[in-house]
């Protein structure tokens, strides 16, 4: 694929990059120019492979989210290995499904997971980018939150609808606070995205499951997401800043 690389010069971070919509938005970058830094948690062979696609341009990090200082390691490892972080891609996310029928100690320790990689962890990257960025001249922050986050979830899922919604408040929070600093943060607002968890969903439950109440009748593909969040690092857009992009296939308008 041949393309513009408008992103040449930009070196970003990107959490839960090994797979999925992570890896999508790691090829999109790379491809318009720019180093992305790869993170993974767990799997470091798709992370290395991935890499290896992009003809070594490109940097790993390991970090695990799931450990209250993961976020913080995460910044220093990266920020050591690259020197400068022009980008950061808030894109790692887990979904678990707990029931108010559940015991009180798995009720809150299913909240407190969730909160800690999709939220705090999250919350944590952009503190310490907001301080380099500062230092630096800006920077930009794109926040992988969902159409869960905006239009309430399932009962069943409960703390992944609440975490993204926590996550669109504070990218409206940062890009109040520090515009002016030359920062620029969005969220991206999915529905039902073909990934390896969506399409566990709709081997247990059915297609119409997943996309009965999308107008468009399709799951949105990670190479749309991609192209989307490399669109909003482009230097051109600024005035995008605070805004959160539904991408939902009309299946909640606001």
């Amino acid at each position: 694929m041949s393309l513009v690389q408008p992103l040449t010069g930009q070196t970003v971070l990107v959490t839960g990059a090994s797979g999925g919509i992570g890896a999508a938005i790691v090829e999109r970058l790379s491809a318009e120019g720019a180093r992305p830094i790869i993170h993974y948690g767990r799997d470091r062979q798709r992370a290395e492979a991935l890499l290896r696609k992009l003809g070594g341009n490109g940097l790993i990090v390991q970090a695990d989210l799931f450990r209250p200082d993961g976020a913080f390691e995460l910044w220093r490892e990266a920020l050591a290995a690259a020197g400068r972080i022009h980008a950061v891609i808030n894109n790692a996310g887990i979904r678990n499904e707990i029931s108010i029928d559940a015991d009180p100690s798995e009720w809150r320790a299913a909240w407190q997971k969730e909160f800690q990689v999709n939220f705090f962890a999250a919350a944590d990257l952009c503190k310490e980018a907001l301080v380099h960025f500062r230092q630096n001249g800006g920077g930009r922050i794109v926040n992988m939150a969902s159409r869960a986050g905006q239009r309430g979830y399932a009962a069943d899922a409960m703390p992944y609808g609440a975490t993204k919604a926590a996550l669109i408040n504070l990218t409206k929070s940062i890009a109040r606070s520090f515009g002016r600093d030359g920062v620029v943060v969005v969220s991206i607002a999915p529905g039902w995205v073909r990934t390896d968890m969506a399409e566990d969903f709709v081997a247990r439950h059915g297609k119409d499951a997943a996309v009965g109440d999308i107008p468009i009748g399709e799951m949105a593909e990670t190479a749309e997401i991609a192209e989307l969040v490399a669109f909003l690092l482009r230097p051109s857009q600024a005035s995008v800043n605070g805004a959160t992009f539904d991408v939902n296939g009309g299946s909640y308008i606001r």
